[in-house]
């Protein structure tokens, strides 16, 4: 079963909610058991958002090191590819996060 916090929106699993919430220390009462079909939904889209997460780590260390490439500045064909890749990366995250949000609002998370 899943729990969901009142107060911050915590997601607690277990056969019952906890005694306070790990994130904001609220106790038990403010939980609420998630229907079926809301726990259904976080669970299907639960790997789904660990994969854009870690597009989203990727991309931030695509950027760190596209970054030092254009620092180099060993020629400008070379600082050419490492500010596309930097940008590249930058769409590639705000893609991500974008369809994180739409998961949290559509209660997938």
């Amino acid at each position: 079963m899943l729990w969901k916090c009142g107060i911050c929106g915590f997601v607690h699993e277990g056969a019952e909610a906890p005694e306070k919430c790990p994130k904001c220390g609220f106790p038990k009462e403010n939980y609420a058991q998630l229907a079926e079909e809301d726990a259904k939904k976080i669970y299907d889209s639960d790997r789904t958002n660990d994969i854009h997460m870690k597009i989203v780590n990727l991309s931030m260390q695509i950027a760190t090191l596209a970054r030092q490439g254009i620092a180099l500045s060993l020629d400008p064909t070379c600082v050419g590819v490492f500010e596309k890749a930097k940008d590249e990366a930058w769409t590639i995250n705000q893609r991500s996060k974008a369809e994180i949000a739409t998961h949290l609002a559509n209660g997938k998370w």
